[in-house]
């Protein structure tokens, strides 16, 4: 991939850069152009990013970060800020799973899924949003899900933050437009992506975690890190509010538009019949 002059030398800050599509979006950030501000709470994960981006010719700034620690998030904002002195691109993509029926899961485990995949999002948001104003070329893209448009059995957790993201990001949108500031948004919905994020993902009491991992990786994880982040860049250039990444995220989209309420029942029918409970 050549340099690109829609990307070059603009300061794009990713989390969860350590692997996954956060990796495949720092790659092909670098190889566009871009300097990065590359976090993960993984830092052997992190350092290998970071290699591969250096590699490819990018100004890189790593750091270590739980994206659920506030504080911390403030603080690294203000580091980002004084080491480039702009920020133009903010990817708040770090997330975690959990698989687990309501009556099972404990409050702790719902609270820890909002804690990083809802409260991460809107950390980062916060923390960069007057940045990237002052930019003058501002972009937040925040990472919801396939599960942030349809809801799923066992999902309640994730659903609930995924879902959050995506209402968040369309009101912050509203709101960039109602401004007239500086400022694109982009909510993004990756289908099934071959990733770890199955296999790392924690689980009710009594729940066959290992099973439902590789169902996943099975017949679920169809689309490379590497093809989400291009989907990704390239709906960013263009300026997309909603970016669907792979088939199966815009055939459940229409069908749930289509659908509507009815399609609650359809899913606990193919769930109930097709997935081990």
């Amino acid at each position: 991939m050549s340099k690109d002059a829609y990307f070059t030398n603009k300061v794009c800050v990713i989390t969860g850069a350590g692997s996954g599509i956060g990796r495949a979006l720092a790659e092909n950030l670098a190889a566009r152009g871009a300097k990065l501000a590359l976090s993960d709470i993984d830092a052997e994960g992190l350092a290998q990013t970071v290699a591969s981006c250096e590699k490819l010719g990018a100004q890189v700034k790593s750091d270590r970060l739980n994206v659920a620690e506030r504080e911390a998030f403030l603080l690294y904002a203000d580091q980002v800020k004084a080491h480039f002195g702009v920020v133009h691109q903010v990817y708040n993509n770090a997330g975690i799973a959990y698989h687990g029926d309501v009556i099972k899961t404990e409050f702790k485990d719902i609270e820890r899924i909002m804690d990083v995949d809802f409260w991460g999002v809107v950390n980062g948001t916060k923390a960069f949003l007057p940045m990237l104003i002052d930019s003058g070329d501002g972009h937040v893209v925040n990472v919801s899900s396939l599960f942030g448009l349809v809801t799923v059995p066992g999902q309640a957790a994730y659903n609930s933050a995924k879902f959050a993201v995506r209402g968040f990001t369309e009101a912050l949108y509203q709101e960039m437009k109602v401004a007239k500031a500086p400022v694109k948004v982009t909510c993004v919905h990756p289908g099934g992506i071959k990733t770890a994020v199955a296999r790392n993902a924690t689980y009710a009491e009594g729940t066959d975690g290992a099973n439902a991992a590789t169902l996943f990786d099975k017949y679920l994880a169809i689309h490379s890190p590497e093809m989400a982040a291009q989907t990704i860049t390239e709906g960013v250039r263009k300026g997309h509010s909603r970016v669907l990444i792979g088939w199966e995220a815009k055939m459940l989209d229409v069908s749930v538009r289509f659908l509507a309420s009815g399609y609650n029942r359809i899913s606990a029918v193919v769930n109930g019949r097709f997935m081990p409970h």
